[in-house]
């Protein structure tokens, strides 16, 4: 689904990512984590060309990212990020169907799938579909940010820090909902973060960024095996 290929990101001749070679299968969920500055936001941005490869190629569903329209690419592609970016005028519904009202959805099947999303998140539709962002919890506007995310049913989903801004045990059940939620709409998901407890409830396999590279790519079973300083370093923390 996902492919980099002797990929790299550069400004001004200083390199942020590469060389980066890396693939994500499809329905897998695979973990970028490492400390901040180590390249994994670079590197999602350059999925759905947010950035553009300076080097090397970014492949999704088997075509160079530079073929595809940059816009056409991202409506493909869901993103969730810690601050959620939900429209501060809009209600949780019209947020929730921003994406399909830009596909012309006709109205009753936006609406449709609104609700659907909303009850697979765990906001009930009747209590929660006309109310604003400003009246919802942390942890309820996240659960917006992922129902909006898919909204137009993506294969791919691309989370940045998702869950970084809610309080500890929120996170934990946010964390197990959309382990639970993308496994069984197989979506095909990349996942950021510096949080090692969060790589191991969510990963199917794991990828330690260190200085713009991969460090270890493994399973969550090989990352606990592992002996190397950098994982080693990382287990420490959790």
């Amino acid at each position: 689904m996902v492919e980099f290929e002797n990929a790299h990101y550069r400004v001004d001749g200083t390199r942020l990512v590469g060389p980066l070679n890396l693939s994500v299968e499809r329905g897998e969920t695979v973990v970028l984590l490492g400390e901040s500055g180590s390249g994994k936001t670079t590197t999602l941005r350059l999925i759905n060309r947010l950035l553009d490869p300076t080097e090397g190629t970014v492949r999704v569903e088997g075509r160079s990212t530079d073929s595809w329209d940059p816009v056409l690419l991202r409506r493909h592609i869901g993103y969730v990020i810690q601050e959620i970016g939900l429209f501060p005028h809009l209600s949780v519904a019209r947020n929730v169907g921003v994406v399909p009202y830009l596909l012309g959805w006709e109205r009753e099947r936006r609406e449709d799938r609104v609700q659907e999303l909303l009850g697979l998140v765990g906001l009930d539709p009747a209590e929660f579909a006309d109310r604003k962002p400003h009246e919802l919890s942390g942890g309820q506007r996240q659960r917006v940010g992922v129902a909006r995310a898919l909204a137009a049913d993506p294969p791919i989903l691309l989370c940045d820090e998702a869950f970084g801004a809610v309080d500890p045990v929120t996170r934990a059940e946010l964390q197990s909902q959309f382990r639970s939620l993308t496994n069984r709409l197989d979506k095909t998901v990349v996942f950021v973060t510096h949080d090692v407890r969060e790589a191991l409830a969510l990963a199917d396999r794991i990828v330690v960024f260190e200085s713009g590279t991969t460090g270890f790519v493994g399973t969550v079973d090989q990352f606990q095996a592992d002996q190397s300083a950098a994982v080693t370093a990382l287990r420490d923390l959790a």
